[in-house]
């Protein structure tokens, strides 16, 4: 029964090319199979983090390297898991030079405080062993410098369901770019990233919407209380509409039935489960 989905975000207006298109087309498939290929032998919230960190070293995307710079020229991410069989939670908030922020969140589901931020999260990453990395890339510099907010609604995740039906969520960002130092995305929320034992959900967008409408955590409750995923994306949706909000989000719940959905016909993802892939166009 083993599942994958993955998403990169969104395209925006300055994403609009072929050569983008296709190369993200390309990598969401090789992440999505080599993420499913290494389900086989891992739970689902191992595998997460491996897909996860599969995108965060991919520049493609605005995630660990090539993660968005802040309006005081500083790179801060924040990543977040969700185990669906223990309903456990981690994550790290706007924590800085780490090559893998899944990695550390990962980390600390291990430990009793499981969510840290800033100057904490990256103090706690060094003393566990993660070496200091420079996320930075040439593109992000220039379009900070010229002020260009390109992929400002990117963000990366990935859902799972392995053979033992157990089920996890994980999601990482570089944030939206020039903001202001201290601001808290959805990513590391359980807005933006739930899993129980009958669905789990990544979601992409406007951090601020997303919390607002508690969009996560909205599907996974409804889909534990009987509706079908497409109904629970349905009515989400719907009232994410009502606030104009801006979002995607994949998910997969206990019967294997993956799905997906965005507010705006952008979003890239994948999904494979072992004979069919299905990849945004």
């Amino acid at each position: 029964m083993n599942k994958i989905i993955i998403h990169g975000g969104f395209f925006s207006e300055s994403d609009q090319s072929k050569e983008v298109k296709i190369a993200k087309q390309n990598s969401l498939k090789e992440t999505a199979k080599l993420a499913f290929d290494y389900l086989e032998n891992h739970t689902a919230l191992e595998t997460v983090s491996y897909a996860v960190s599969l995108l965060e070293n991919d520049e493609l995307y605005n995630a660990g390297t090539g993660s968005q710079i802040q309006s005081d020229g500083v790179i801060r991410m924040s990543a977040s898991l969700m185990d669906g069989d223990s309903q456990k939670f981690s994550g790290v908030i706007n924590i800085e030079n780490i090559k893998n922020p899944i990695f550390v969140a990962q980390n600390l589901m291990s430990v009793e405080d499981r969510v840290l931020g800033g100057v904490g999260a990256k103090k706690y990453a060094t003393e566990s062993g993660f070496k200091d990395y420079s996320t930075e890339t040439p593109q992000r510099r220039k379009e900070y410098l010229s002020k260009v907010e390109s992929l400002r609604k990117g963000t990366v995740g990935c859902v799972a369901l392995d053979q033992n039906g157990k089920l996890a969520a994980a999601t990482s960002t570089g944030g939206k770019g020039f903001e202001i130092p201290g601001r808290i995305s959805d990513s590391a929320t359980v807005a933006g990233n739930f899993a129980n034992e009958f669905c789990a959900v990544s979601c992409t967008g406007v951090g601020e919407d997303i919390v607002s409408n508690a969009t996560a955590t909205k599907i996974v409750t409804r889909v534990s209380d009987g509706f079908k995923i497409e109904e629970a994306f349905r009515k989400t949706f719907t009232e994410l509409a009502k606030i104009d909000g801006f979002a995607g989000a994949i998910a997969i719940d206990s019967k294997g039935n993956i799905f997906h959905q965005d507010s705006f016909p952008t979003m890239v993802f994948a999904s494979f489960d072992g004979e069919n892939f299905e990849v945004f166009d």
